[in-house]
Order: structure tokens, then sequence, then C-alpha cells
């Protein structure tokens, strides 16, 4: 069985997602023998152009599934193209010997790469990282019928029929329904609106003079015991320090074995050594 080619731009949901529509329902079915016989022959034979045939068939099924996803304010063309990864996945892990067909074997894997696109671009805040809480949150949503806040009679139903604790059920329901807010005012924004965007209420400490003084001490204090604690240091691993770390051009394990007459080796267990000592003198 071979499918037709169909042009690129059609194959493409982001170019025009009418066009894609139309092309990919009016790409055949196959039939449980065609599907067998081309899953064989990629599974068995590695036979790409097998692989391309079966994706073109069940492209359909993407857009189907894709659609039951349209209340997540995402583009329709970004979440058929995830699902499609999907599905390519499903085909490339399908064996025929299971004994079913691949629509069903590959939805769990176009629902999956659509789940996480969702995740990954739904809130700037991710909303859910843990399993159970991402069962929770696209159950959730697919069980909350209106739009007012559950009630405690509604939060335990919910809570029972997922296998939770009532409080993951409001914790959740407080992410679905918070909104993301700009954190600098829109460029349209009047004086009376731009006062409300968090930028606002962050408070400025770098020209706080109590702030100034403490990090000048802090500075000034760390500078002291660091000149302090290369006192305590041989003049070698002084030297060392010195042209490892504080140089303007550092210098390398080999120039300073070359230096010193000593192996590369060496000079890194001195050094190591002397941090240690300077680590121990400013933590005394």
């Amino acid at each position: 069985m071979t499918t037709s080619l169909q042009p690129a731009y059609a194959l493409v949901p982001g170019a025009n997602l009418e066009a894609y529509v139309h092309t990919v329902n009016s790409i055949p079915l196959l039939t449980p023998e065609q599907e067998r016989e081309l899953a064989e022959s990629l599974y068995y034979e590695q036979d790409l152009e097998a692989a391309r045939q079966m994706v073109l068939a069940h492209l359909r099924f993407v857009v189907h599934i894709a659609r039951s996803y349209s209340g997540y304010g995402l583009a329709q063309a970004d979440l058929i193209q995830e699902g499609n990864v999907g599905l390519m996945k499903a085909v490339k892990r399908f064996n025929p010997e299971m004994g079913v067909r691949l629509v069903s074997f590959a939805v769990h894997w176009i629902k999956a790469e659509i789940h996480e696109f969702i995740l990954r671009n739904w809130r700037i805040v991710k909303v859910a990282t843990t399993k159970a809480q991402r069962k929770l949150f696209f159950n959730l949503r697919s069980q909350k019928k209106r739009l007012a806040w559950l009630n405690n009679e509604e939060v335990h139903r919910v809570a029972e029929s997922l296998g939770v604790e009532p409080r993951e059920v409001r914790e959740m329901e407080s992410r679905l329904t918070g909104h993301d807010m700009a954190f600098d005012p829109a460029a349209e924004a009047d004086d009376d609106s731009a006062f409300q965007s968090p930028a606002n209420y962050l408070e400025d400490h770098r020209y706080d003079p109590a702030r100034q003084l403490e990090d000048a001490d802090w500075t000034d204090n760390s500078t002291s015991n660091l000149h302090e604690a290369l006192e305590v240091l041989d003049d070698r691993s002084r030297d060392i320090l010195y042209q490892r770390w504080l140089a303007e051009e550092k210098a390398t394990l080999h120039d300073l074995a070359q230096k010193y007459n000593v192996s590369a080796e060496r000079i890194r267990q001195l050094e190591k050594s002397a941090m240690n000592k300077l680590k121990l003198s400013i933590a005394a």
C-alpha cells in the first residue's frame, strides 16, 4: 500500500491549519491487513517508508485528540504538532505481535506529548510537577463543571474519585484559577494602572546608606582576613595561589612545575593544601 505524497505545506499544522486538517482527513485509512504488513516491514526490516505511511494514515487521529485540549489557551496547531511527535514515537515502538491496532497503542504516546507541552507552556509558574499533580491537573479541569469555586462537597467528591486528599484538590484549584501577571507595566498603561504592576512594589536597596555601609565593611573585613590568611602560608604556597588565582595572566600547573622543578601533580597538591589552610584560617 502506498500513500500519495502531499504538498509539504499541507502537512505542517502551523502553515494553514484548515488545509492541514483537510489534507490529513483525505489520507486513506489502513485496513488491518495493510497496517500489519507495514508494521512488520518496520519492525523486522526497519523500513522507513513503512513508518512514513503508518504515520500519515494516523494523523487524523492526532487532530481528533488535540481538539479535546482546546480549553488551555494554546494554539491548536502546536497541540497537533506535539501530538504528531507522540505518534511518531508510538510508530517507532509498535510491535505487530502485540495483537492490537496502532491507534489503540498510540493514544498513550500522543496524549503524553500533549500533556507535557501544556504543562510546559500553560503557565509561567508551573502548576504541576509530580505525576500525581499532573493527573489531578487534567482530571480536575475535566470535572470542574462551572466557573465558581468548588464547594466542600464537590471538593471531597473530586478527591475521592481521583484518590487524593481534599487539600490537594483545593491547592490545585487555586493554581488553575490564578492568572499570570506581567512583572512590568504594559507599554500602553496609564499612571492609574501602571502602579499595580509587581515591579513597583520591590524595594531598591542599592542606595540605602545602611546597606552600603554594611557591604563596604563586609568587603574590607573579607579582604583583611584574606591577607592575614595568606601570611600563614610559606612563600612557595603563597606564590602558587597568587599565580593560579590572583595574577592577571593565570599560570598553568605545568608552568609552575617548571618554575619549582617538580611535577604538575605536586603543584596541584600544594595548591589544594594551601586552599585548605586559607579556609581554616579565614573561618577561625
